[in-house]
């Protein structure tokens, strides 16, 4: 008899990708596996016409699939990494990760120009804070407007000509084939993506070891080192979808390199900090980045904006 695996997903193009590309991996490591989706639309999907920050942040797109683990309807939710809040759900882990995929942000402009060669008043659409931040710190002179919606979503936007460029992530473009529209690439340390942009995780209920025991080798431990890495950080600056906030850990030689920023929303007051050190002293490097951010001003920025 084959054993039946239920993984719980959103129902957009780019959800869907990534849970068939995790029951592959699971299919070609059990014959003795069947796996089956359980595509789920969540609140999130549902409220298109507000930005995210308004509406409760990212974790609106993983209730409804939390819900389904919980209730033993699914055994496994696939996510975006980056939507997943840093406080863990009681009952449920997330500690195995997909090797990282492309984490930087990428410029879709209609007329193929790069950031910088945008005219100046030219209409950007992007609904995070942290790149509202960043694009306004770097180009005060744009427009920078709202955008929802999934993938294919925004890109019939821009080229219907509600806006002249729009900014998505370069990971999720490349997973749909999309990648040959990119006009430009947003690079670190200039540009920082969002905490764990570009990873694939997996979630499942804590007292299921057989699960447990399925997922792990899966798991890609130094995607999984940048990944809690950058979220320590978040999680001591109360990270959410309301605060313009990135960190990025990379290779760096033997070791590991930590970029982080917090800024307020219009791109006015931004605060860097950098680290580098052995790999084995992620979890202090991150402690300190938090610290710096904070002596120098993070807390007043976080404070007005809550």
């Amino acid at each position: 008899m084959r054993e039946k695996l239920k993984i719980a997903t959103r129902q957009s193009e780019l959800a869907l990708w990534q849970a068939q590309h995790v029951a592959g991996l699971l299919n070609q490591s059990y014959a003795d596996l069947d796996v089956e989706l359980l595509p789920m639309l969540t609140q999130g999907d549902r409220i298109l016409d507000k930005p995210l920050a308004s509406i409760g942040g990212k974790g609106l797109f993983l209730k409804e699939l939390e819900r389904a683990l919980l209730s033993g309807d699914a055994d496994l939710a696939v996510h975006s990494m980056k939507d997943v809040p840093v406080i863990p759900t009681p009952g449920l882990v997330v500690d195995v990760v997909l090797e990282r995929a492309n984490p930087f942000d990428a410029v879709l402009s209609r007329r193929g120009e790069t950031l910088k060669e945008l005219p100046s008043g030219a209409r950007v659409g992007t609904s995070s804070l942290r790149r509202q931040c960043q694009l306004r710190a770097l180009r005060p002179d744009l427009q920078v407007l709202d955008l929802r919606g999934n993938v294919n979503t925004r890109i019939r936007k821009l080229q219907e000509g509600e806006y002249e460029a729009i900014i998505l992530a370069c990971a999720g473009l490349e997973r749909l084939g999309l990648g040959h529209l990119v006009s430009d690439t947003l690079r670190a340390p200039d540009w920082l993506p969002a905490v764990t942009q570009g990873t694939i995780c997996l979630q499942y209920r804590e007292d299921d070891s057989e699960t447990r025991s399925r997922l792990h080798p899966l798991n890609h431990d130094f995607s999984m080192l940048c990944s809690a890495t950058e979220r320590s950080v978040s999680r001591a600056l109360e990270g959410s979808c309301q605060l313009p906030l990135a960190v990025f850990a990379r290779q760096h030689a033997d070791g590991l390199a930590l970029d982080a920023l917090v800024g307020n929303p219009d791109g006015t007051s931004i605060v860097r900090s950098q680290r580098t050190g052995p790999q084995s002293e992620a979890g202090s490097m991150a402690a300190e980045v938090a610290e710096d951010l904070l002596d120098q001003g993070a807390g007043e920025i976080i404070a007005a904006l809550n």
